[in-house]
């Protein structure tokens, strides 16, 4: 039986580099855009062929930290899906795709602008979107954790996962998309009540709750009443605030010797946090983790996306076990911990 299998999306995905004009353009978050001339060829500097997707992305880090790992989605028969689980067998992942006869594998072309580790992304679902119930090998998702990160279509899935899961007492680490929150939200609000970690961006925990982050009390007053879990959520560059229901934890970032892309760094924050709650089972009384387990759990998560970021592709930075634990600047990260105001 795995330790952990990872459900949701695995794509085929290349990186472009070169110098992009950029330009004001208010319609996005940034208030700027890529400018591309039309009809022209434009020269690439280099090619990063690589694999991504969240389910795959996550169970890297699982397979890295040296637990029994598997990986389910779905993907084309082609050279891609054939691609994507020859490099996740390297990474002593077990994948155990379906197939899709008429759909190819999820494929992303990522448009890699100057050195500041921003991105464009081309993306097509492909087979991931075709992902049905029949698909499920019930038997093969058997396991101590599940990390579940449902992209497209396969969000429908989600109250007959955690059903399973339920029934045969595996504990669930969850980060529902911003698409999931937004169309599904009740069904998010009712899934909360199964899991043992919940992951997600501020403007997303507010969403889910409907209160401002900048209330963050409320948020957290309200997610604990929701879910007998950990809850942790991100703020990008000022770090994360994560909560047992008893006390709250606060931690900055820690600094990347080079922003180089910031492709995965969620991934890789999520499923290292879940990796540092696994690994600290054992201390668990009653149920609850230790407050050492959670600061243990941040600094994994905290440490593993700064090194992502720090690399092309999702999964290249990926921290190994051996990587974490003798790194001194991996130590640094500075953890305050306050009781929750009630």
């Amino acid at each position: 039986m795995h330790d952990i299998v990872t459900i949701g999306s695995a794509t085929r995905d290349n990186f472009l580099k070169t110098d992009y004009s950029l330009i004001k353009w208010p319609k996005t978050s940034s208030g700027k855009a890529i400018a591309l001339p039309l009809g022209e060829k434009i020269g690439v500097k280099d090619v990063y062929l690589t694999i991504g997707g969240n389910a795959a992305n996550a169970s890297v880090t699982f397979g890295r930290q040296g637990f029994k790992t598997g990986c389910f989605g779905k993907i084309g028969n082609d050279l891609s899906g054939q691609e994507l689980v020859s490099r996740l067998k390297k990474e002593s992942v077990n994948p155990f795709f379906a197939v899709s006869k008429e759909k190819p594998t999820a494929y992303s072309v990522l448009l890699l602008s100057g050195d500041h580790g921003e991105r464009t992304i081309l993306g097509y679902h492909g087979a991931a979107d075709t992902l049905v119930l029949k698909d499920i090998p019930w038997n093969k998702l058997k396991s101590k954790w599940w990390y579940l990160s449902l992209g497209g279509e396969s969000d429908k899935f989600l109250e007959p996962l955690l059903a399973f899961a339920q029934k045969n007492n595996i504990k669930v680490a969850f980060n529902p998309s911003g698409h999931h929150i937004q169309h599904y939200r009740n069904r998010v609000l009712s899934a909360l009540k199964y899991l043992s970690f919940l992951v997600v961006n501020e403007t997303e925990a507010a969403n889910l709750v409907g209160i401002s982050f900048k209330k963050e009390n409320e948020v957290f007053k309200r997610l604990d009443k929701l879910t007998p879990g950990i809850v942790a959520v991100t703020s990008g560059p000022k770090g994360v605030t994560v909560s047992d229901g008893r006390k709250i934890y606060k931690a900055g970032i820690i600094k990347e010797q080079k922003q180089v892309d910031r492709t995965g760094a969620g991934d890789a924050f999520g499923s290292g946090f879940t990796a540092g709650l696994m690994r600290s089972q054992w201390s668990m009384v009653n149920g609850q983790w230790s407050a050492d387990a959670i600061r243990y759990a941040i600094r994994l998560a905290t440490a593993n996306a700064a090194s992502v970021v720090e690399h092309i592709g999702a999964t290249e930075g990926i921290l190994t076990k051996k990587d974490f634990e003798i790194n001194p600047r991996w130590k640094k990260l500075k953890i305050w911990i306050t009781t929750l105001k009630k």
